[in-house]
């Protein structure tokens, strides 16, 4: 559940790291996906996903970008927290709901805390692009380190014969 929400947290920041990351997952072979969600392990969506994600951080750098608490853009990150979830959940083989409602806790969460860091680290360091760098930064990181979380508990309950042995970790 803590996978999920760190996932959340990283889409709240930044929409599309967080699904870049797992497709990439996907794509390796760490985190298998199966069903509606196999379109994820594709090289066509690690290409247009990570496509965005970089267009994403270089638009936030902007200062004529709208602010990520504006309703349209909350909401987008409520669409792709839950879609995270789901995608995560699948791949470990736990119930979606929970994972679409912890990703979308964590989309809340690093969408207005996101917001709030930034605004105090660019008040801090009185100019804004260090401190949005950063943040792209951060949460690529916990992206990657969910995404690895959630790689290491599967291997482990493959191992000790906890979930289907579909998956081949």
């Amino acid at each position: 559940m803590e996978w999920y929400v760190l996932l959340g947290i990283s889409t709240g920041m930044r929409t599309m790291t967080a699904t870049a990351v797992l497709c990439w997952f996907a794509w390796l072979h760490l985190l298998p996906q199966s069903g509606f969600t196999l379109w994820a392990a594709s090289p066509v969506s690690v290409v247009v996903f990570t496509l965005l994600a970089l267009g994403e951080y270089y638009g936030d750098t902007l200062p004529i970008t709208p602010s990520r608490t504006d309703l349209p853009l909350v909401l987008a990150r409520l669409a792709f927290g839950s879609l995270v979830g789901a995608l995560a959940s699948r791949s470990v083989a736990e119930p979606m709901v929970g994972g679409i409602l912890f990703g979308l806790i964590g989309a809340l969460i690093g969408t207005y805390g996101g917001y709030r860091m930034r605004m105090y680290g660019a008040r801090l360091v009185g100019r804004d692009l260090p401190v949005a760098l950063g943040e792209s930064a951060l949460a690529l990181g916990l992206a990657v380190f969910a995404a690895f979380g959630l790689y290491h508990g599967l291997r482990d309950a493959v191992a000790h014969g906890m979930v289907p042995t579909r998956f081949p970790v």
